[in-house]
């Protein structure tokens, strides 16, 4: 997800609105429902908001915001990874960045997550660049840079005791990555020639991740197509990846309700998906409002469902998580809710202006965090 940016494939499924009531949600008893499903957030720009002078707050003292989300329930991190990012905003995600974040992450007992972009900035369905320092004209070239890159970063992360758990190849790969080299889809981009450079490409990385591990080291291979609510991009996409003869072991969507679609849409994208593939399913990117004063770009008509406040947010990640958790043998793997820590920062462009984070104004953490625990 590039926060600057709005979705610019069209949806291929169109629905009724999933309706949602205005009652108060039901307090459950006992364990939490979603106990075994990965949840939390992408934490990216952590460390770079705490540089900017803000503070999260849990019932009003200073706190860490990862260990007050570990407390209401998040069990699990998604960090970016760029190569060679130019530092603006929060395009800060290079290696050191990321060691040092994850060893946060895992001190806090939490699943790692990382999510590489192949890119010295965002990488999506709308643009993939490949890297400054890479070679832009010879494929097999590099076909050989995406093996050895990944092989060095993995390597690295383990050798600072971070391997992470899970590992995306790509971020947002709708329409292939490195372009134009590993380009699909688009017009004059979805020849067999295309698709069999997409699928060295996944290749290439997947050896790189695996070739730094040992025999002990387990590390699930994750990837991610950002049309959730769209049942038949996600197959289009993933037949293209099957032929391709990739070996992956998870898939990952992209659900916004303001960009791609219904929850109706989306649950019947996870029923068929898990049905046709037999994979773990992550939505591994949403969000939505716990206030108003912020309109997504080109957002589409009725994505309101739910109301832009607190509880409003709140009844918006329970419906998702059951809907998640209900996907068909038990294929419904987990939620992880999109920048939480975007809060308003002094001299720094924030996602949504701070309306869809986890914590509010003043970084007190909001009810919606303490969904992912159950309550």
């Amino acid at each position: 997800m590039n926060p600057m940016r709005f979705t610019l494939l069209p949806l291929l499924l169109a629905g009724a609105l999933f309706a949602c009531g205005d009652e108060d949600p039901v307090e459950p008893d006992g364990p939490s429902p979603y106990e075994s499903m990965l949840l939390g957030g992408d934490v990216s720009a952590l460390a770079r908001i705490e540089a900017g002078g803000s503070v999260f707050r849990d019932d009003g003292q200073p706190t860490d915001a990862l260990a007050a989300l570990v407390a209401h329930g998040s069990n699990a991190f998604r960090l970016r990874l760029f190569v060679d990012p130019s530092g603006a905003e929060v395009q800060v995600n290079d290696l050191p960045y990321t060691i040092a974040l994850a060893e946060r992450v895992k001190a806090a007992g939490a699943t790692l997550m990382l999510d590489f972009h192949y890119s010295d900035t965002w990488a999506d369905p709308s643009k993939q660049f490949i890297p400054a320092a890479w070679d832009s004209v010879n494929f097999d070239v590099l076909e050989q840079q995406v093996e050895a890159y990944s092989a060095d970063v993995i390597a690295q992360l383990k050798d600072a005791g971070v391997l992470p758990d899970i590992v995306q190849i790509g971020n947002e790969i709708d329409g292939g990555l490195l372009w134009p080299l590993g380009k699909i889809g688009w017009e004059g981009y979805d020849e067999p020639v295309n698709y069999e450079r997409f699928g060295r490409l996944l290749k290439a990385g997947i050896r790189g991740v695996r070739s730094a591990l040992g025999p002990d080291d387990d590390v699930r291979i994750m990837l991610h197509y950002s049309q959730g609510a769209s049942l038949g991009g996600t197959q289009w996409f993933f037949d293209h990846v099957e032929a391709q003869d990739v070996p992956y072991d998870m898939i990952g969507l992209s659900w916004y309700p303001y960009w791609h679609g219904t929850l109706a849409q989306l649950e019947a994208n996870l029923e068929a998906t898990a049905l046709r593939y037999g994979k773990d399913i992550v939505v591994v990117e949403t969000s939505y409002h716990w206030r108003s004063g912020w309109t997504p770009p080109a957002a589409r008509a009725g994505w309101q469902a739910w109301p832009l406040t607190r509880d409003g947010q709140a009844r918006f990640l329970r419906d998702l998580l059951d809907v998640v958790a209900a996907t068909p043998n038990d294929l419904g793997a987990g939620v992880v809710w999109w920048y939480p820590e975007a809060i308003r920062t002094t001299g720094l462009f924030v996602w949504g202006d701070g309306a869809l984070a986890l914590f509010d104004d003043e970084g007190e953490i909001l009810p919606a965090a303490s969904v992912f625990g159950g309550d």
